[in-house]
């Protein structure tokens, strides 16, 4: 059982977070809190939907946040929630590239030949360098 397992009835939901059953329906009208639906209609409450109540009640009375507010305080504290998750996907895709991305460099970087010389721009030296191939013996 996780904290979105809807295991409370709304009586149990009102005792737990301290709010009338009606509040809860309101809540739930409003599109506060959307508990989960049992197949007769019921109202299924999470132990994350409870911890949603309580802190609807403590912007509520606590901070004299009108229901339209803690609404949109909300929708914006879910809206981050998203777009961290996202972030965090994103951070994850760019690592894997990035070693991804090390491990063909070391593949080309492997496939060198030794006998390569890197090149090196002559109009700032004056040094003359004459090459002369060995010959090879048969």
């Amino acid at each position: 059982m996780t904290d979105d397992s809807p295991v409370y009835v709304i009586s149990v939901a009102a005792q737990l977070s301290g709010l009338h059953p009606q509040t809860l329906r309101q809540y739930d009208r409003l599109g506060l809190v959307s508990p989960d639906r049992t197949a007769g209609r019921g109202r299924r409450y999470s132990a994350r939907d409870i911890q949603l109540l309580r802190q609807v009640q403590r912007l509520s009375q606590d901070e004299g946040i009108n229901l339209a507010g803690i609404k949109r305080i909300i929708e914006l504290e879910n809206q981050v929630a998203a777009l961290q998750s996202r972030v965090a996907e994103l951070q994850q895709a760019v690592e894997g590239a990035a070693v991804a991305m090390r491990q063909r460099e070391a593949q080309v970087h492997a496939s060198y030949r030794r006998d390569l010389v890197p090149y090196q721009d002559v109009r700032h030296s004056s040094a003359l360098v004459v090459w002369r191939p060995e010959r090879r013996r048969r």
